[in-house]
């Protein structure tokens, strides 16, 4: 998907636009079993965010995350349904984010580390903009 969008940066009085992609947000919400300590909820959180940099592209190798970042809920809403834990990964497009879910090696290792570990888990992806 791509959007058009007014370049600011036009300097005549014809308007300039600008194609831009859209980016994939990913956002992750668990809990973690009662049983695990916060120890290996808090290794287990440091994996995730790792990820950013141990995600790379089988081309390039270079990362292909654009953004990862992750904490423990302190909404005062009320509204967690038992979840406890956030993180949101920002790809350039589906495709890095296809690559990510169904193939990539960095990935793959940690879903299978926590196994067993995570009580709860909601996933929802979006492009910004695509209702």
């Amino acid at each position: 998907m791509t959007n058009r969008r007014l370049n600011n940066s036009c300097t005549t009085s014809i308007l300039c636009f600008q194609i831009t992609k859209m980016t994939v947000t990913h956002i992750v919400l668990l809990s973690f079993k009662a049983s695990i300590s916060q120890e290996d909820v808090k290794a287990a959180c440091a994996r995730f965010v790792g990820l950013k940099d141990a995600c790379v592209d089988p081309k390039s190798g270079s990362p292909y995350i654009l953004s990862l970042k992750g904490g423990k809920d302190n909404s005062p809403e009320g509204l967690q349904n038992g979840l406890s834990h956030g993180f949101v990964v920002e790809f350039a497009s589906a495709a890095d984010r296809d690559y990510y879910v169904s193939n990539d090696p960095a990935h793959q290792s940690f879903v299978k580390s926590i196994d067993g570990v995570v009580d709860k888990l909601t996933v929802l992806d979006f492009e910004n903009g695509e209702f």
